[in-house]
């Protein structure tokens, strides 16, 4: 089952594509992690012409690090961007649920549109998270000034914790960046765009309030709010703005509701509610919110099949997940490195996570077989400690090998020439003495380097006297060898032999 996965990028595994659209497809990935900690998450794949332009780069991971300044339950967190030399990774937090496009589509199937209940309660949702997104601020509590600016079904995931989640920030503002400041023109939904928004004037909280409206409009329409031939038709219908309420389609869809709506789609901005959560509040105040036990509910009844081969299929790369991590595809050339990195920094980087990953990948179970190795290796380390001690100069005492000792001053200031102990011999002594140590150190075992103590030799201070050389014994006077203790003769001691 390990090679069931398409590749590995930095440090995540990327498995089967479970949606696509016009700039990326979403995958199933595996955060493969050291310890043997794993995490399954959602890896959006960007298409290769978007990684390879430099500018769409930079403002992309600009964006995706703002963006992950948003902490909210209905905000899909950003949990990493990669970067390889082809491509562009966006890692999400895995939520097992269907997209709230899939889940319009497969209610007109089955007899119209969805509860406005629930509807209404996912929308509600997706409001105060656009709202969280819209007071984001810094590490210095500054306001980011987030916008999302590409609210639509198809990033709004509802899961079967009956929680609806907007997710992509970041990404169609760089993207609505290049192709305005390149093309001159728009490309993307063109239907969820907000009038100021397809003029290019200022964009900002009502932007998405009004893109919101457009995603509600439909879901309880159970129909598109625009469509039209070609791309100048709708663009003319947006600008135009929304001419029939929801209701003109579901009649279960309170007058209350349609006003609220409607006003939410104004073209005017300042017309629209003040703000994502003031729209929420005037929902909530006149639809009774669903809990999400009833939204978790309607997700698993109307994505059955597709949740149950979903939830099938993590499981099997969950329990596969473990070859991988022992398998030297781990050890990739890809890093996760921004796009301003030059090419043999990432190199550099890239060979270290090569190295960390594959040590923390290795099986434990090898570690047992590996201690003679060490032990080996330990006693070479503390041989070679101790031959560097020996031959290091300027260290020594009366007891250490020969080595010139570090000049002492005298008592008139001047520096007195290096000293050497009486009988030591020059460099040859010192070469032979290090040869020793080295080929002592080669021959140690693991015993003898677990039993080994190292002696430091002290350092002679700077100012200190030298040393006084031993003096030859005198032999003493036998001539007359006894004397006299008491009455007693008696030998000299110095004498007895």
């Amino acid at each position: 089952m390990s090679d069931s996965y398409r590749q590995i990028i930095g440090r995540y595994a990327l498995y089967d594509e479970i949606a696509s659209g016009g700039m990326a497809t979403v995958h199933i990935g595996r955060l493969l992690g050291a310890v043997g900690f794993s995490r399954t998450v959602a890896i959006k794949r960007l298409h290769p012409h978007f990684a390879k332009d430099p500018e769409f780069v930079s403002m992309f991971v600009d964006e995706a690090r703002v963006a992950a300044r948003i902490r909210h339950p209905n905000v899909v967190p950003t949990l990493d961007v990669v970067q390889t030399e082809d491509e562009l990774f966006l890692v999400m937090e895995y939520v097992q649920g269907e997209s709230l496009s899939r889940l319009n589509r497969r209610a007109s199937r089955t007899g119209g549109p969805a509860s406005v209940r629930l509807v209404t309660s996912a929308l509600v949702g997706v409001l105060h998270g656009l709202h969280a997104a819209h007071n984001a601020k810094n590490e210095d509590g500054k306001p980011l000034g987030i916008v999302h600016r590409d609210v639509s079904p198809q990033n709004v995931l509802v899961g079967v914790d009956g929680v609806a989640r907007v997710f992509d920030f970041g990404i169609a503002k760089a993207a609505g960046r290049l192709q305005t400041t390149r093309e001159g023109q728009l490309k993307g939904k063109l239907a969820y765009m907000a009038p100021e928004q397809l003029a290019g004037g200022q964009v900002g909280p009502a932007t998405d309030v009004y893109a919101a409206a457009v995603v509600l409009w439909e879901a309880l329409a159970g129909e598109r709010l625009f469509v039209a031939e070609n791309e100048a038709l709708l663009l003319n219908k947006v600008l135009k703005g929304a001419q029939h309420p929801p209701s003109s389609l579901n009649a279960k869809v309170p007058t209350e509701l349609d006003e609220i709506v409607m006003d939410a789609l104004a073209i005017h901005p300042g017309s629209r509610p003040a703000s994502a959560r003031a729209f929420a509040v005037k929902l909530e105040s006149v639809v009774p919110i669903a809990s999400a036990t009833e939204v978790g509910e309607w997700v698993e009844e109307l994505a059955t099949e597709a949740l149950r081969r979903r939830a099938s299929r993590v499981s099997e790369i969950e329990a596969a997940s473990k070859d991988i991590e022992q398998s030297d595809e781990v050890t990739t050339r890809y890093s996760n490195e921004p796009p301003w990195v030059d090419e043999a920094e990432r190199r550099s980087r890239a060979d270290s996570q090569m190295s960390s990953i594959s040590v923390a990948a290795s099986p434990r179970r090898n570690l047992g077989k590996s201690w003679p190795v060490a032990a080996v290796l330990v006693a070479l380390a503390l041989g070679a400690g101790v031959a560097m001690l020996v031959i290091r100069p300027g260290v020594g005492d009366d007891n250490a090998a020969p080595a010139l000792r570090e000049p002492a001053d005298d008592a008139s200031g001047e520096r007195r020439k290096p000293v050497l102990p009486l009988g030591a011999a020059t460099a040859p002594a010192t070469t032979a003495t290090a040869s020793v140590a080295a080929t002592a150190s080669v021959a140690a075992t693991a015993s003898v380097a677990a039993t080994a103590t190292i002696v430091v030799p002290r350092r002679v201070p700077l100012g200190s006297p030298p040393p006084t050389p031993p003096q030859p014994k005198v032999k003493p006077d036998c001539s007359d060898p006894f004397y006299y203790d008491k009455g007693i003769k008696r030998i000299r001691a110095e004498c007895a032999n």
